[in-house]
């Protein structure tokens, strides 16, 4: 061996760590645990204090992590909120604007926002196109820094710009502990378990961040587990069209923290973890003021020990909303899907049996368990059982988080709630459950919003993220644009996934269709990817050439029903 192979190899691999970033990196870190899951927490708190992420500072954390420089420089990479800047690469500018370009925000005029914005701001504001920030009954929008500025306009954005905006405003102080009646009730009462179990599976409650699994049977099978168990709260609603998650938190945090330690409760949890997307700062501070008011003040004579509760933040990234992705990510890693079996329910977060639930189904939790089961179901239309949060936005008069029956169908959802169709738009198709939940005609807007009604119809309601299209929409480029964002969000894992995002996206950028060869992507991608991003990414294409064959050439109609 060499002498300078012999030296190389006392060092270590990969780069050399500069004693002054050590000292930068360390002081960022403070006293917080060198844990390896805390990676993406850690690489925040540079990137929030610096601007960016520079390579030496990405050395000398895996250094105080005890990571190898791969694994941290693969992690800061994977996620979109990161700004790793190579050596010999210009820094980022100072501030960032983000200019949504999801569909409703790309309706209400974003591409033309986004145009004038970079002609009109200084070079030293970075202006960037983004996916779906949450904020679409105000679109277009634009976030300076963290500051949301809906709806946006030049002028607002210049002058947010000017007035030095750059943190999202808290919603509200925190609720004081004692609010917790329901909670309280069932521990003074030693309520069994299996009543709470009973009352969920009468009242119909399902989960509500898109797969609609029944409530109660998912804390039954969790329960039944061996101990420790874990719960998770996927609070990274970022499918393209869905905000209710944000306006529950920021007007009932105390309900659903509720909600969420009644399930702690009945599971027997060591741990709560909340996951909640990068962009609701806001909600980031609310929430962590009302949980440390709670850990502080709930009393050490309590008839049930606190869960330690743990409020991590995402980093941008679309795939994390997949339930085991996020535990990935929660654990400090890409958010990569894993193969299933096992399921999380028997093995999640630290490999432990875990409940996975979204903020709506755990805000509904305290009012189903005080009021009774049927109170809660009864509100169903056409059989159906309960309420739900629908996020509606588009061509609508009043858009927005609207409390309707399960089983509404959309026409009644725009009239009764919606204040009907803006002026000169007459409903065309829409989005029932955001980018991967296809595309409907106006002919099917008789069709019950809700899990099951929609399928038949190669569509599904999801996380019930209503986009309302009118006819001077084309949902043709509707659904090239969603196909867009799914390549864009394609973890990379799997090979169908992956290349044939990509490939139809570029497909469907041509002025006439290779129908045939978007029908094999299609099946390919469903029967083969790992998770449901793959999976569902074709249901826009598939919609449009099925339920819109107007916007199509008579050889890419006859190529389609040729298929079918």
């Amino acid at each position: 061996m060499t002498k300078a192979a012999a030296k190389s190899r006392a060092q270590g691999k990969g780069r050399r760590v500069d004693p002054a970033a050590r000292t930068r990196v360390r002081a960022l870190l403070g006293d917080a645990p060198r844990r390896a899951d805390l990676l993406i927490e850690f690489l925040h708190r540079i990137q929030d204090a610096e601007g960016h992420l520079g390579v030496a500072l990405l050395a000398a954390l895996a250094e105080e992590l005890r990571l190898s420089q791969v694994e941290v420089f693969e992690v800061a990479s994977f996620y979109h909120h990161f700004d790793v800047v190579r050596e010999g690469e210009t820094p980022p500018p100072g501030l960032t604007v983000r200019v949504c370009e999801s569909v409703a925000c790309e309706m209400a005029g974003s591409a033309q926002l986004l145009a004038r914005l970079r002609a009109t701001l200084g070079a030293g504001v970075r202006i960037q196109p983004v996916p779906c920030v949450g904020r679409c009954a105000q679109a277009p929008v634009a976030v300076v820094h963290q500051y949301p500025v809906a709806p946006a306009t030049v002028d607002a954005v210049a002058a947010a710009v000017a007035a030095g905006a750059r943190d999202c405003p808290t919603p509200h102080a925190p609720s004081a502990p004692e609010e917790f009646a329901v909670l309280r009730a069932l521990l003074a009462a030693s309520a069994p378990r299996e009543q709470v179990f009973a009352t969920l599976e009468e009242s119909g409650l399902r989960g509500m961040g898109g797969a609609g699994f029944p409530a109660g049977r998912k804390w039954r099978i969790v329960a039944a587990q061996d101990a420790p168990r874990m719960l998770v709260v996927n609070a990274d609603e970022g499918e393209p069209g869905t905000f209710k998650d944000r306006l529950l938190l920021e007007t009932g945090a105390q309900r659903f923290l509720e909600g969420m330690l009644i399930a702690a409760w009945a599971i027997d949890a060591e741990a709560c973890t909340i996951y909640l997307r990068d962009e609701y700062a806001g909600v980031r501070a609310h929430l962590a003021g009302a949980i440390a008011a709670l850990q502080a003040e709930w009393r050490a004579g309590e008839a049930w020990r606190l869960p330690e509760i743990d409020l991590r933040r995402g980093a941008g990234a679309y795939i994390c909303g997949e339930e085991s992705a996020m535990i990935e990510s929660i654990e400090g890693r890409r958010g990569l899907p894993r193969l299933r079996p096992p399921y999380v329910a028997e093995r999640g977060l630290w490999n432990r049996p875990t409940l996975v639930h979204n903020v709506e189904t755990l805000w509904w939790v305290p009012e189903i368990l005080a009021q009774g089961a049927a109170a809660f179901a009864g509100h169903g239309r056409r059989g159906r059982q309960g309420l739900r949060s629908f996020s509606v936005s588009g061509r609508v008069a009043d858009p927005g988080v609207k409390l309707a029956p399960a089983g509404i169908t959309l026409r009644e959802l725009v009239d009764e709630h919606c204040g009907g169709m803006l002026p000169g738009h007459e409903l065309h198709a829409y989005l029932p459950g955001g980018a991967s939940g296809g595309i409907l005609p106006a002919s099917l807007a008789g069709l019950p919003l809700d899990f099951g009604t929609l399928e038949e119809h190669g569509c599904f309601i999801g996380s019930a993220a209503i986009v309302v299209l009118s006819q001077h929409d084309r949902v043709r480029e509707v659904a090239q644009g969603l196909m867009e964002f799914l390549r864009k969000e394609s973890c990379g894992q799997c090979t169908p996934c992956r290349v044939g995002t990509a490939r139809a996206a570029a497909l469907m950028s041509e002025p006439e269709w290779d129908v045939p060869l978007l029908i094999d992507l299609a099946q390919v991608m469903r029967d083969a990817s790992i998770c449901g991003l793959g999976q569902a990414a074709p249901n826009p294409l598939l919609s449009a050439l099925r339920h819109f064959p107007a916007e199509f050439s008579g050889a890419e109609r006859a190529a389609f029903e040729e298929s079918q």
